[in-house]
């Protein structure tokens, strides 16, 4: 049986699940708009496995939320998760945060998950019914038009901390805006599974979080 616990700290959120064989088997999480990730992460890894009665011992992986996102949640995260791995000596499995925030959508079509940056700028990418990725995550100056290419194809998903800023200046009809969803370690738990069975691993010493920039302070 494989126990994974699952970190997610790159948005508001400060999210922990703990799955056994891929299935969730408690979750954990502070989705307020403050960063609370210091005061909080710790205290959910330990009272999530006592209260499941596991020990640390009793893992056999930790995964993290890559990013892009908030680089002091990432740094946080990413710092407690590789220090679990050292200290129990087991494997580091990163999940994509986007990805992740990208399952939370169940519908058929296309899904933008976009986390907010500065200004009228997202963290995004583009996935497809199967939740593929179809481009590249990047750093996007959003404009009225930004997506008409997609939407004028049919439905796109929007979901994320960046909706709100793109549906204020978006009024194309195919939009559909998923409002209040955060990247959660919930939707970390199949993907991280995945991974486990595949021995996907990262090496621990040298993993950074996936910043793509470095501005994005919180």
């Amino acid at each position: 049986m494989a126990s994974i616990l699952c970190i997610e700290t790159a948005s508001t959120n400060c999210s922990v699940a703990l799955s056994v064989n891929g299935k969730l088997l408690a979750l954990k999480e502070d989705n307020n708009l403050g960063y609370s990730h210091s005061e909080k992460l710790h205290h959910y890894v330990s009272e999530i496995l006592q209260e499941n009665g596991l020990k640390p011992a009793d893992l056999d992986a930790i995964a993290i939320s890559k990013g892009p996102g908030s680089y002091t949640g990432l740094r946080i995260g990413v710092s407690a998760a590789k220090g679990l791995c050292f200290s129990l000596d087991i494997p580091l499995i990163s999940v994509a945060t986007l990805t992740a925030l990208a399952h939370k959508v169940e519908e058929e079509g296309i899904v933008v998950p976009m986390l907010d940056a500065r200004r009228m700028e997202v963290y995004s990418a583009v996935f497809n019914a199967a939740k593929e990725q179809l481009e590249e995550t990047s750093a996007k100056i959003l404009e009225p038009h930004s997506y008409d290419e997609l939407l004028n194809a049919g439905k796109v998903y929007f979901i994320g901390s960046g909706v709100e800023k793109f549906q204020a200046i978006c009024t194309h009809p195919n939009a559909v805006f998923v409002q209040d969803q955060l990247p959660s370690a919930k939707e970390m738990v199949p993907l991280a599974e995945a991974k486990f069975q595949q021995k996907e691993f990262e090496n621990v010493a040298y993993f950074e979080p996936f910043y793509l920039k470095d501005f994005m302070v919180g």
